[in-house]
C-alpha cells in the first residue's frame, strides 16, 4: 500500500467523533444553531466500506414489473416531449398516454428478456450504499485564529454531549 503525504483536509484535528453520519451532522448542525462559523468544518468518514443490501430474490416477473415501470416513467416522459410539437390539444393527452402505455410493454418486454438472457447470474435485487465505521466532525487549525476556532468548536460539542446524557 502506497503512503500518501496528508492533505491540508486531513490535517485539521478532531473536534468530535460519531459512529454514525447523523450524529456528525447533528453536531455540525448544534455548531450552525450556535453561530459557529461551520464554513471552518468537514466530516470526514473513515474505515469506509461498502454495504450491499439484498432486498430479495429477483425472478423474471419482478424483472418483468421493474422494466413496465421504468418504461412506463420513460414513454411518459417521450411523450410530453413530443406533445410540445403537437398541433391541436386533443393530440396531448393522447401522445403522452400511448407513450405511457408503449413504454410500459416495451419495458417489460426488456426487462424480462434481460433477466432471462442473464443465465441466473445475479438473482436477486440489492442496494449498495457505502458507510465509515467512524464520522470524524474537523476544524480549521493552520494559523492561531483558527487554533481557536477549532477549540470553541470542541467545547461547544462537549455542552452538546452533555445535554444528551
Amino acid at each position: 500500500m502506497t503512503q500518501h503525504p496528508p492533505t491540508a483536509e486531513v490535517d485539521r484535528p478532531v473536534v468530535g467523533s460519531y459512529p454514525t453520519c447523523t450524529g456528525a451532522q447533528r453536531a455540525v448542525d448544534f455548531l450552525s444553531d450556535s453561530r459557529f462559523p461551520v464554513e471552518h468544518t468537514a466530516i470526514i468518514g473513515s474505515d469506509l466500506r461498502m454495504v450491499e443490501t439484498v432486498l430479495g430474490r429477483l425472478t423474471r416477473g419482478r424483472a418483468a414489473l421493474a422494466g413496465t415501470g421504468t418504461g412506463a416513467w420513460f414513454g411518459l416522459l417521450v411523450g410530453l416531449l413530443l406533445s410540445v410539437f403537437a398541433a391541436g390539444d386533443h393530440h396531448i393527452l393522447v401522445l403522452m398516454l400511448s407513450g405511457l402505455a408503449y413504454g410500459a410493454v416495451f419495458g417489460a418486454v426488456f426487462g424480462f428478456a434481460g433477466h432471462a438472457l442473464g443465465g441466473g447470474h445475479r438473482d436477486f435485487s440489492s442496494r449498495s450504499q457505502i458507510v465509515a465505521a467512524r464520522y470524524d466532525v474537523v476544524a480549521d487549525a493552520d494559523a492561531d485564529a483558527d487554533a481557536e476556532v477549532a477549540e470553541e468548536a470542541k467545547n461547544l460539542l462537549i455542552t452538546l454531549a452533555w445535554r444528551e446524557e
